[in-house]
């Protein structure tokens, strides 16, 4: 028995900033010159985004403080309550935004299950319970909360919906993944830090997941496989402090994917029955990491072309980000790619590694 992805939506906040504002504010920020200001420089145009969306102005023009104090100290450094206040005014525009857009062939009332997802934000009660009430859902509509697992966590909440249409073929679940990402800005001259702020943008996403098949192009979910790399356990963590959620990302994650990749895959595709992939869904958490998978894998870029694209287009920005990609790679779709297959990979704390096995199924 299996579930079918029947419809993805995505939303960003109005605020699409370009990498070299960002580039900019950051150099104010950390009171960056000569050497130090060039190699942050290098860092960016290495990175491959061009834009990326914020809820927060003030990273689009220096004659902005929206949000950040007006000096060049950034002092007093916004708060953890601060910044939280904030998601919880923001987030929820976003999620309502993408899952409306995701209820298409599924009305709002026909949902069962909702789960929420992010690891950027959390208050009580939370999105869920606003979701419940600005789409129309039922009260009794059964809800799930998936936090902080980082950039692998829409792969999880997957899986639960999957698990929950397998039970019950009659239900219909809803998932929305949102993460401000932008609104942890640290400043201290870190390296993990200087690579996530040159990194992570603000974004949403949501889809429907249902135990029957729609009419049009649905993704069957035939599998999935797990692995935790406990080499790269201090290279991505994601930590509460006094002033924000400080993201710890290191450079050397990409080795360490690099290392599990090929093994993780022909597991997925052993567990699956399948013998290769023709489509993939690869979370861009950065232009190396896209780069490592290629080479493991045996693709092209041009295969891999929609994470490239996500990744200039918008950043890294957690949990929705497979989820644009996943979108993206679906929207090409047609009655011709019946029973195709397609691999999606994610990444996060831990080290992580997550895949899925989806087939293509058109009605």
């Amino acid at each position: 028995m299996n579930a079918y992805i029947t419809s993805i939506a995505t939303s960003n906040p109005r605020f699409k900033i370009k990498q070299q504002d960002v580039l900019d504010f950051m150099i104010r920020a950390h009171q960056l010159k000569g050497v130090d200001a060039d190699k942050l420089r290098v860092l960016y145009r290495a990175t491959g985004i061009l834009s990326r969306y914020s809820v927060i102005e003030d990273y689009q023009s220096s004659l902005v403080r929206q949000f950040f104090p007006d000096n060049k100290k950034l002092e007093p450094f916004p708060s953890t309550q601060e910044r939280l206040e904030l998601f919880q005014q923001e987030a929820i525009t976003l999620c309502v935004e993408a899952a409306k857009r995701a209820l298409t062939t599924t009305r709002a009332e026909q949902i069962t299950h909702l789960i929420t997802v992010s690891c950027t934000g959390m208050y009580a009660p939370g999105i869920d319970i606003e979701l419940v009430d600005r789409l129309g859902l039922n009260s009794h509509v059964e809800r799930t909360g998936i936090n902080f697992m980082g950039c692998y966590a829409a792969f999880n909440a997957i899986k639960v919906a999957d698990a929950i249409c397998t039970a019950n073929k009659g239900a219909k679940v809803l998932v929305v993944c949102v993460e401000l990402c932008s609104i942890h800005f640290q400043k201290k001259a870190m390296d993990d830090y200087m690579l996530a702020n040159a990194l992570f943008g603000d974004g949403a996403a949501a889809v429907v997941v249902t135990g029957k098949p729609v009419t049009g192009v649905n993704l069957k979910t035939t599998s999935f496989f797990s692995e935790l790399f406990r080499n790269g356990h201090e290279h991505m963590a994601w930590k509460i402090g006094n002033f924000g959620f400080e993201m710890r990302l290191s450079s050397y994650v990409p080795d360490v994917i690099e290392s599990g990749v090929r093994l993780l895959t022909q597991k997925l595709l052993d567990k699956g029955g399948v013998d290769k992939f023709d489509y993939f869904a690869i979370h861009p958490g950065g232009k190396r990491i896209l780069q490592v998978i290629e080479k493991e894998l045996g693709i092209s870029k041009r295969e891999n072309q929609e994470a490239h694209d996500i990744l200039s287009e918008y950043g890294n920005m957690s949990s929705p980000t497979i989820l644009f990609v996943l979108k993206r790679v679906m929207d090409k779709f047609n009655m011709e790619d019946n029973g195709k297959n397609l691999l999606g990979l994610a990444f996060g704390p831990g080290l992580t590694l997550e895949s899925m096995l989806l087939t293509i199924e058109s009605h």
